[in-house]
């Protein structure tokens, strides 16, 4: 069983957004399983660090397309990216430094930030870039 499962209800019907949020939903997932077979720290941390490098290219690809085409809540939509990033690195350290293990509460905020965001601030984004004749 997947921690989450893709679905329709979270595309935003802008292809290549889509498939990148398919592949963070993977390494949530990816994490999610290392966390419930016990994997060690070794492993956890490789998928956490594979989840913030990916996360981070993702959202570069988004700000371009932002920027790009003029959106008009780019610095809102950056501002949730930055708030993001940051908490997943705090996240990270405290991980490295043996301050904090990944646990259900974990998954279930980066759960909560994943659908939250792309049911939101993403969907918005795609249908201003749809309305520009980009899908």
């Amino acid at each position: 069983m997947q921690f989450i499962d893709w679905n329709s209800k979270l595309s935003v019907g802008f292809s290549e957004i889509d498939n990148q949020h398919k592949r963070l939903v993977e390494i949530i997932n990816e994490l999610y399983s290392a966390m419930k077979d016990g994997k060690g720290s070794l492993i956890m941390g490789k998928v956490l660090g594979e989840l913030i490098a990916y996360t981070k290219d993702h959202f570069a690809y988004e700000e371009k397309l932002m920027v790009q085409h003029k959106y008009n809540d780019n610095n809102k939509h950056k501002t949730e990216h930055d708030k993001l990033t940051k908490q997943v690195l705090d996240l990270q350290k405290q991980f490295t430094d043996g301050k904090m293990v990944v646990t259900v509460e974990v998954m279930n905020f980066l759960k909560k930030w994943l659908n939250d965001h792309i049911l939101d601030k993403d969907k918005q984004l795609a249908t201003f870039l749809n309305q520009k004749g980009l899908h």
